[in-house]
């Protein structure tokens, strides 16, 4: 399988367009009216204001306090990249915001504090303390972090949270629970080496001795050796309170014996020679980022019986944060805690653990192209896992109320879980999905337009992310000029450029389409051209002769016209079963809407036959079909000619007796508004239709390009469905994300 890659220019490209950084601010509330207005601002704000003035706890209530995080850092510690400064620290900080809204539907926003002075940064952070209902400082320098946080702690009502620290300390704790079942030891009974005492790493130390094991079992290390009782040398308090009575004195005289090494520090800090001399079954935590203390490879090298984690994503067991900190949060900010304390940190490990050693779904499993399942390369539950949002905010809920931190404790749990269920993004998990499923395909893409900046890009991008191979049709001159233009120099040796003028399956190709369109009025000179000279023809003939797998193209010439040139090589006609099949994606809801390219005017049998395709390109993204015929009029009312189609598609759908729910005709409202459909009790739809059947290709071109001009919506599409091979024909306003997600669909075989 191709590795992914990304480029300076890459990175650069994602973080400047489509607009610069990684968020914005939108309202909530409607702003087109006076009323609005005077609702939203002056004078109607002054209500809550008195309010909150009168009961400062129903801020929760009338402002997004409740849902809110600051991410803070002064950029003392950026990454691996040290001290970089609040400015430069900026992309790291959205990035972390943006991470909390992804996992767990927190909204967050990210401030920079321009000093270095801890008293400065505590007052600030203070002062700002209103505006949230959480802190999460981020790449604060040791030992400036342990001060800060302490005092901020101290100082205010809300959770404050260093996730340097205590992420980490949560993962690993979490790792470390299954690690030790796996090895049936009990963690009061291991002898437990850590070295780098650091911010994470004595964080790490002190919720494993929160959570049972004993100070005298625990040896702390760092570049001078181990932290020992009477140590003077490279020495503070927080190191000093982890001093261990012993004689060990380097790091491979801690490892003797050890059932536990945790290493937050430096790339090839533990050697093969330490590893050999650690108990039976040892656990090894390698955690230094971006390269390990040691490897998996290098640790199994020596001792087969190793359990071994690390921080990277390329191993098995990845301790990553983005599995702590926004669930500790969301549970967080659920009962308006006041903290995030040790028994909050431990319920969200043990959480982590129990989640880990159930049966795992199999979307998860497809995500990383393997079967998952709990043993020594599966203890830590994968970041896409979608169970993490309703099992560990819960478990992190409770040990909130049980210890005293909630302001409102939540009364039924049952209900908290469900809600918690309902506020991800599902659109989020199918792309995710199809992209995994591309990923194990390794499909080669043939991208028809090398002459566009935007296909290029995409098809550099499908490469670079690991999803298989590009094949540009165009001339390699002008490929290699596009792609020095755009900044993409590195990427003229990565892409394979094929012309037509060079290849030698040329004649293959102009016999293929000669036998076919000799009695359609072309001649040989005709042929020629088609073949030699169109790129969207020539295109369609790679494929239909397997020298590659799937088609994108359509970037470049309105998407009927490309569709008549494909028609030269393949059947994709309304009398052969062909389908063009939209998807839009907005505001967390995925809708198939057809045909939006094939037919014209169906009849009611094409209409069936489209909802037959509709139902399949469905199940291939992961749905449970139900399919809405959609039109002006609702079961039979108003009467009209043009509706009657409508009406009688579902009858031919009931005698073809076909194994997905089915609808109509109804108006859009009734197939997508549940409220809507309430007043038709007796309609076969268990939920919002995911498939909208429309009369004509008109209204489905009107209502897709409405969708995503006026409310934003990604469009994908139209997937040709119901054509031999994978086929896809982007639109001519296509972004280079919507070509790459073409080619996704094409390599998944979503058609």
């Amino acid at each position: 399988m191709t590795k992914a890659r990304v480029t300076r220019e890459d990175a650069l490209t994602f973080h400047m367009e489509p607009a610069p950084g990684k968020w914005e601010v939108s309202a909530t509330v409607p702003m087109m009216t006076q009323r609005d207005l005077s609702l939203a601002y002056s004078p109607g704000v002054a209500i809550p204001c008195e309010e909150i003035h009168a009961d400062p706890e129903t801020a929760y209530d009338y402002t997004n306090k409740g849902n809110l995080v600051a991410v803070i850092s002064n950029g003392t510690a950026v990454l691996g990249l040290g001290n970089l400064g609040a400015l430069a620290s900026k992309p790291v900080m959205e990035g972390k915001s943006v991470l909390f809204k992804r996992f767990a539907d927190v909204n967050s926003i990210d401030l920079e504090l321009d000093t270095e002075d801890p008293d400065e940064f505590c007052r600030a952070v203070r002062l700002m303390g209103p505006s949230f209902g959480g802190i999460n400082l981020e790449d604060i320098k040791a030992p400036e972090c342990f001060i800060i946080e302490q005092r901020l702690k101290e100082e205010m009502d809300i959770p404050v949270f260093h996730d340097d620290q205590h992420g980490t300390a949560v993962i690993c704790a979490a790792g470390l629970i299954n690690a030790l079942h796996l090895s049936s030891k009990k963690i009061e009974d291991c002898k437990i080496v850590l070295n780098g005492a650091g911010a994470a790493g004595i964080a790490c130390l002190e919720l494993v001795k929160a959570m049972g094991a004993k100070q005298d079992n625990c040896i702390m290390c760092d570049t001078k050796g181990v932290i020992y009782q009477g140590r003077t040398e490279g020495m503070n308090q927080w190191k000093s309170a982890h001093a261990a009575v012993t004689d060990a004195r380097s790091l491979a005289d801690a490892m003797k014996d050890a059932d536990v090494f945790l290493g937050v520090s430096a790339k090839g800090a533990v050697t093969q020679e330490m590893v050999a001399t650690m108990a039976p079954n040892p656990v090894i935590f390698a955690m230094a980022n971006p390269d390990p203390e040691i490897t998996p490879e290098e640790a199994h090298q020596v001792r087969e019986d190793a359990i071994v984690a690390t921080g990277r994503s390329d191993y098995p067991n990845q301790v990553n944060n983005v599995l702590g900190f926004p669930y500790l949060f969301r549970g967080a900010l659920d009962i308006h805690a006041r903290a995030i304390n040790d028994e909050m940190k431990i319920a969200c490990a043990n959480a982590l653990a129990e989640l880990a050693r159930e049966d795992v779904p199999d979307e998860v499993a497809l995500a990383y192209g393997r079967k998952l399942s709990f043993g020594r390369d599966y203890i830590i539950p994968t970041p896409f896992d979608p169970r993490l949002i309703h099992r560990i905010p819960p478990a992190v809920a409770r040990a909130g109320m049980d210890t005293g931190v909630a302001r409102r404790p939540i009364v039924d749990m049952e209900g908290y879980e469900l809600s918690l269920k309902s506020r991800m993004d599902p659109t989020a998990n199918i792309l995710r999905n199809i992209n995994a499923r591309a990923r194990a395909a390794q499909a080669t893409i043939v991208f028809a337009e090398g002459d566009d900046p935007r296909v290029l890009r995409a098809a550099v991008q499908y490469q670079r992310n690991g999803l298989g191979k590009a094949l540009v049709i165009g001339r390699e001159k002008e490929v290699e000029d596009l792609l020095i233009a755009e900044g993409m120099a590195d990427a003229v040796s990565e892409i394979e450029v094929v012309n037509a003028r060079n290849t030698e399956h040329l004649n293959t190709y102009k016999d293929f389409l000669y036998k076919r369109l000799q009695r359609k009025g072309y001649d040989r000179q005709d042929i020629h051209r088609l073949a030699a000279r169109d790129r969207h023809v020539f295109g369609a003939l790679m494929v239909a002769h397997g020298h590659g797998d799937c088609l994108v193209t359509g970037a470049t010439r309105k998407s009927a016209h490309v569709l008549e040139l494909i028609n030269h090589v393949f059947d994709a006609q309304p009398k052969t079963g062909a389908v063009g099949i939209s998807a839009v994606l907005n505001k967390g809801r995925i809708v198939l809407i057809a045909d939006t390219l094939v037919h014209e005017w169906p009849d009611e049998l094409d209409l069936a036959d489209i909802a037959e395709r509709g139902a399949e390109v469905a199940r291939d993204l992961g749905l449970e079909p139900r399919v809405a015929f959609v039109s002006f009029s609702t079961f039979g009312y108003p009467v009209s000619e043009r509706a009657e189609k409508m009406h009688i598609a579902p009858k031919i759908l009931d005698a073809r007796g076909v194994d997905f729910e089915y609808e109509g005709e109804m108006t859009v409202d009734v197939a997508l508004n549940p409220k809507s459909a309430e007043h038709y009790p007796f309609s076969r739809l268990t939920g919002p239709a995911n498939v909208l059947v429309v009369p004509a290709r008109h209204s489905a071109s009107i209502s897709v390009k409405l969708m995503q001009e006026m409310a934003g919506a990604t469009v994908i599409g139209p997937i040709l469905s119901g054509v031999d091979k994978p086929i896809q024909i982007c639109s001519t306003v296509s972004t280079v994300n919507d070509i790459l997600n073409m080619a996704v669909m094409a390599a998944c075989k979503v058609k």
